[in-house]
């Protein structure tokens, strides 16, 4: 169902940002901890990326969402699920979307709470979730693209 025209120009742009996140974190990702902690400027550093690129994956979902389903939810643990319940990607990336979606809210309202070594454990174990959700919006794009043109 195709309420309007997504934006794929703006979609891809998105993409494209998180991807330029991805690049300045993954240098923390081949960091021991102690050299993480060793400079103050590192936590706070990775935060912000980490938070941009969840705003972009969560920017996507919502427009992805409303323009072809006519979603108007802005919740992010219920744009996490219905874009696995949609189709739009995996039931596995759906439950790693729900995730990281609790894990934005929690670095937007209980940032005092937000401590370096958990920033460290992200930027080492959980960069490749932003890598899944990039490929499967590009086969989503590829497949929308492709059903629009047959209408």
């Amino acid at each position: 169902m195709v309420i309007s025209s997504l934006n794929t120009t703006r979609i891809l742009e998105l993409l494209r940002f998180i991807e330029t996140c991805l690049k300045e974190l993954r240098p923390f990702s081949a960091m021991a901890l102690e050299e993480f902690l060793s400079d103050r400027k590192n936590p706070p550093f990775v935060e912000s990326y980490l938070r941009r690129s969840l705003e972009a994956v969560f920017d996507i979902s919502r427009h992805i969402l409303a323009k072809t389903y006519g979603f108007k939810e802005i919740e992010y643990k219920v744009i996490a699920r219905e874009l696995g319940k949609m189709g739009v990607v995996t039931k596995e990336l759906s439950d790693v979307l729900y995730t990281m979606a609790g894990y934005r809210n929690r670095m937007v309202h209980f940032y005092r709470e937000v401590i370096p070594e958990e920033l460290y454990h992200i930027v080492v174990n959980n960069l490749k979730d932003f890598d899944s959700f990039n490929r499967e919006i590009v086969a989503f794009l590829k497949a929308y693209e492709e059903k629009t043109r047959t209408i």
